[in-house]
């Protein structure tokens, strides 16, 4: 009788760690969870300590660990470890391996100014055309040079060719394996704003540029790669390798089954990340979005398009916690039924501004087409539908960027469980919307990817029969409707731009 082989899978975010035992069928067999504190500072600074990240993932993967040995099975049958992390954020330590400052969060906000000079010195297309991506405190680079020029210990530190430069993932690894390897993968450089998308290599002329000429970069490799071997920190009797390293949005998009050009799936969060498999080539964007590297594996690199909505789930938040109308958001969906259609009421949720596709980041929120006979249903259904209207924005962007047409999304997050909205979705985009009912996507697709390099999954082809057990939203050719709405939505933004 053959012996199952299972894959550990990390998934480091930014509010938790979670630590996932998948089998070789796909299936979840065990997890541990462990909250992560950040700090919010003043001046919209985020950092988290990257010593008690390190500690925070050897808690999370003791507990699911636990979990798997209760089950009476045995860790000596873990074949391979993959890693998904929080994007963006990055830790600078020494040849000793000492962190030199904080980790810095990707929602920290400190180099506004700094991104402002590059502007100025007419940066915007060399840095997009290079690495894909927009000027943004968003992004790693921008507070490497904040912290070059406000901390000396760091300045000093890149000027002696003794500051190591990692995103979570490079981190871990650094860590895990005592030192032994500094590597990151393609997904996760390609967030740095160091790393040119056409030669996946690091930009030299870019990081002289941005005056940090002296930081150490790690090795670059395929998201599904032999990036060395842990224990972890003796939680595991033998070494086992760790396969793969990718950013979490990109290692969800790989869960979901984003294999093929056209394919893409959405994160209906908090907020929403959308991201497009575009195929084996970089498509620079024209409408709004930032071009990624995909996933990765030996001998094959998927692009994709990205682009972000700034309030999702949160605008339903707002509505029950500041308007008071409703007690829990799973009433919405009922709610938006009770009422014929929006009545005219459409809600333009710019709470925190428009991101992608139209960037109007000082825009305010907006609630129009009131009348006496607006009810609460009219404005939770406008809510709602303000979600769909989003995603159609940046699937149109996308389409019209890489020429070619969605062929499903796939769909990941809490908004999921809302019919409404996905049938909407569906209705809107005129395509197929399926929902994998899998909360841990993430961390699927960095196990996927550990696996196909380990061997416990043979091919890619192989993991489209896993997890096959989708909800799949058909168009209904009857809702007309939807159309006409989409466009008075489009009106709207438009007339305040």
């Amino acid at each position: 009788m053959s012996q199952h082989k299972y894959i550990l899978a990390i998934d480091q975010g930014t509010s938790s760690t979670k630590s996932l035992i998948f089998d070789d069928q796909g299936q979840a067999i065990a997890k541990g969870q462990e909250p992560l504190h950040t700090y919010y500072l003043d001046n919209g600074f985020v950092e988290q300590d990257a010593e008690g990240i390190y500690q925070n993932v050897l808690a999370s993967v003791k507990k699911c660990l636990q979990q798997f040995t209760q089950k009476g099975l045995n860790t000596a049958h873990i074949a391979a470890i993959g890693i998904s992390n929080q994007r963006e954020t990055f830790v600078v330590w020494d040849k000793e391996g000492n962190p030199l400052h904080n980790a810095v969060v990707w929602q920290c906000k400190r180099s506004v100014q700094v991104c402002e000079q590059l502007k100025q010195k007419g940066l915007l297309f060399l840095i997009r055309e290079r690495t894909g991506l927009v000027i943004d405190p968003y992004f790693s680079a921008t507070k490497l040079i904040w912290l070059f020029q406000n901390v000396p210990v760091i300045r000093e530190a890149i000027r002696d060719g003794n500051a190591f430069f990692g995103t979570i993932d490079t981190w871990l690894l650094y860590k895990l394996t005592g030192g032994k390897e500094y590597a990151t993968d393609f997904t996760n450089a390609s967030r740095t704003l160091f790393f040119n998308l056409h030669s996946l290599r690091w930009d030299d002329e870019l990081i002289e540029i941005f005056g940090v000429k002296g930081i150490r970069l790690p090795q670059l490799n395929p998201s599904s790669f032999h990036f060395g071997e842990t224990a972890l920190n003796g939680l595991l009797e033998k070494p086992v390798p760790v396969a793969a390293l990718i950013g979490d949005s990109h290692a969800a998009a790989f869960g979901e089954g984003c294999f093929e050009a056209g394919t893409a799936k959405a994160t209906l969060g908090t907020g929403c990340s959308i991201l497009m498999n575009t195929g084996n080539k970089p498509v620079l964007s024209g409408n709004g979005m930032v071009t990624t590297v995909c996933w990765s594996m030996n001998g094959r690199v998927d692009y994709a398009l990205e682009g972000v909505i700034v309030s999702c789930g949160a605008t339903i938040e707002w509505l029950k916690n500041e308007l008071n109308l409703f007690n829990d958001s799973r009433e919405t969906e009922m709610m938006a039924r009770a009422v014929a259609d929006n009545g005219g009421v459409y809600l333009i949720p710019a709470f925190s501004g428009l991101g992608s596709p139209h960037w109007q980041m000082n825009r305010k929120a907006s609630i129009t087409g009131m009348s006496f006979g607006t009810t609460k249903n009219h404005i939770v259904r406008a809510a709602l539908e303000s979600i769909p209207y989003q995603i159609k924005d940046v699937i149109s962007a996308m389409e019209k960027d890489a020429g070619m047409s969605l062929k499903e999304l796939m769909t990941d997050g809490g908004m999921t469980s809302n019919q409404f909205v996905m049938q909407f979705i569906a209705d809107l985009l005129d395509k197929n919307v399926a929902g994998i009912g899998m909360p841990d996507v993430s961390a699927l697709g960095a196990a996927y990817l550990a696996g196909l390099k380990t061997g416990v999954y043979g091919h890619i082809d192989v993991l489209k029969e896993l997890n096959t057990d989708k909800k799949v939203y058909q168009p209904d050719a009857t809702a007309k409707k939807v159309a006409e709405n989409y466009r008075t939505w489009t009106e709207i933004i438009k007339s305040k731009e």
